[in-house]
């Protein structure tokens, strides 16, 4: 029950923020209308339920004229039917579309908020796929939620309107044992009762390990995926190291833990559909073994009996929700979780970048970018550099150099603000714009106008202009490709990646430009060229490079040293370190 408590709970507060939203006059409405369209529903079940009465008699009576009127009413009901059932449907899925578009969006912007992505991943990523979690686990819990929640309805209504017929023809037709009439009030409701919880308690002792190998099952498939992308997207390096057996074994490995987990739902779900495909056909049988002796006994006609076959199911059915929705239940238990884990991820990434003792971005009314008594760790605590009264200064070209694993890569992200682990502060320039330049830049998939100006939109951005930055940048041979769609990063070399990012920062112009070994893919030559190129198109741009060729040295007004301090590394200028 505490088990059950906590999803309910889990489930209304994943769920409730949808019908509290901008779109929750829209939500409300199409579900009510789900909603009325099932009472509906079980009002026409009902009105079934009274014609296999009339109905059946007919036949008996042989009566053709009630016979003929039956047939014809049974065919407005169905018509009836029908257009529910039909309706029903497409109002259940444009309210799956809109609940699934608001989640997406949510969940979205909570993920990609403020690089909260990257906190998260810096947390250990509790939510493992998060890609998997937004695309697939939200439509599930949409499709599950509103599949389990009207089909509970749907059973307590229909109990509670045949539980009062079937108590009625309980007591027209008495149960009979060996000849003899036993006056049980109810009989056929307690024994569909009995039979709904034995059913119910042994289906939930058999299935209920189904609900970790699904959420395990999710989670090996997610991973599998995963890991096939990764070898999609690092191909050309696996072909040149010949690393297609270790590739193979490495993803056949992680597809073994696919396999083992769904031996292990086989075996558990044939167990599970042993169990309830006798219990649903015993369930066709067991109302006439109830019935019957009363209708030897000439104690109610063949229509009666009928009705009461009819109506036992109904209430076998509404009792029996659990027993046949056990496995979807298994799979939407799963699915709450993952979604749980997920918010808690966000909210655990977003409670991050607020606490105290983390370093801190701050404007500042200057023109400097200034790290105050700044301190940046690793994760777990253990000191990485430090830097006080250090400051980068406005329209200046600044070179970091220092050994590898020093720290000068996350000292950019601390600028940045992305890096929360230490403390301190980096004050920087109010309004001021920044851009960082990895070593391999990013290149959305998509047309090579709006990769090469991302983050902006590519209508923001002149095609000549951005043609004639190509043709700057030593990509001539790209400007006639501005409206061609590639996954660019595949398509072309890192030499010429380098050469897009930079083309970039000459369109985007920031007043802070640090690049991270941002050329280091390029010749002597074109490297210089490009340093060149910045200082005659940025000239107001502070420029701040990561390197460790000699040659950088004459591109740059300032060298910085990272240099050990005991357990961490401190920031001084070339001419300081070479004194000491």
């Amino acid at each position: 029950m505490n088990n059950i408590r906590s999803t309910l709970a889990t489930v209304w507060r994943i769920a409730s923020p949808y019908f509290n939203s901008d779109d929750k006059w829209a939500g409300r409405g199409l579900l009510a209308a789900v909603v009325i369209i099932e009472l509906a529903s079980v009002f026409l079940t009902v009105l079934f339920n009274r014609w296999n009465n009339v109905f059946y008699n007919a036949l008996q009576e042989r009566d053709q004229a009630v016979f003929t009127y039956q047939i014809g009413y049974f065919c407005v009901l169905a018509a009836f039917w029908i257009g529910l059932k039909v309706y029903q449907l497409y109002l259940n899925q444009w309210l799956q579309i809109r609940w699934r578009r608001w989640m997406t969006t949510r969940y979205l912007g909570g993920w990609l908020n403020d690089a909260n992505h990257y906190r998260m991943q810096l947390l250990g990523d509790a939510a493992d796929n998060p890609d998997q979690r937004i695309a697939d686990d939200s439509q599930r819990f949409v499709e599950q939620t509103l599949t389990l929640g009207i089909g509970l309805l749907s059973s307590v209504v229909t109990l509670a309107s045949f539980v009062f017929i079937l108590w009625g023809l309980s007591n027209q037709a008495p149960l009979h044992l060996f000849g003899r009439e036993i006056g049980i009030p109810g009989y056929l409701v307690w024994g569909a009762l009995i039979y709904a919880i034995l059913g119910t308690v042994l289906t939930h002792v058999i299935g209920r390990p189904l609900v970790d190998l699904n959420f395990r099952q999710q989670r090996f498939e997610a991973d599998f995926r995963f890991n096939l992308v990764r070898t999609r997207e690092n191909a050309e390096q696996i072909a040149l190291l010949r690393g297609e057996p270790a590739e193979r074994t490495r993803l056949l490995d992680r597809f073994g833990f696919v396999v083992g987990n769904w031996l292990g739902i086989m075996q558990r779900t044939k167990k599970l559909t042993a169990f309830t495909a006798t219990y649903s056909q015993a369930a066709v049988i067991f109302p006439y073994v109830l019935i019957a002796p009363a209708y030897f006994a000439n104690k109610i006609q063949l229509g009666g009996m009928m009705q009461t076959a009819s109506a036992f199911s109904s209430v076998q059915d509404s009792l029996s929700f659990f027993i046949t929705a056990y496995r979807t239940l298994a799979e939407w238990q799963s699915v709450v979780a993952r979604l749980d884990g997920f918010e808690n991820s966000i909210r655990g990434g977003d409670a991050l970048a607020q606490r105290q003792d983390i370093i801190h971005v701050k404007p500042t009314a200057g023109d400097t970018i200034d790290l105050d008594d700044l301190l940046v760790t690793l994760p777990d605590g253990k000191p990485l550099l430090a830097a006080d009264g250090f400051s980068l200064r406005d329209n200046e070209r600044t070179l970091v150099t220092g050994p590898s694993g020093a720290g000068k890569s996350t000292l950019f992200r601390a600028v940045a603000g992305i890096w929360p682990f230490g403390r301190g502060a980096v004050h920087i320039p109010a309004n001021a714009s920044l851009m960082m330049l990895p070593q391999r830049p990013y290149l959305p998939i998509g047309s090579l106008h709006g990769a090469v100006v991302y983050p902006g939109q590519a209508a923001s951005y002149d095609a000549g202009r951005v043609r004639e930055v190509l043709t700057a940048v030593g990509l001539p041979q790209l400007a006639a490709r501005l409206e061609e769609e590639a996954h660019w990063n595949r398509m072309l070399s890192l030499g010429e990646q380098q050469r897009l990012g930079i083309a970039r920062a000459l369109l985007h112009a920031p007043q802070f430009l640090f690049l991270d070994e941002a050329t280091a893919s390029l010749d002597e030559p074109s490297e210089a060229a490009l340093y060149r190129l910045m200082t005659e198109k940025l000239p107001d741009t502070t420029v701040v490079s990561i390197g460790h060729r000699s040659t950088l040295d004459a591109f740059h007004q300032r060298n910085i040293s990272l240099v050990r301090d005991g357990d961490r590394f401190t920031l001084r200028d070339k001419v300081e370190a070479a004194a000491s």
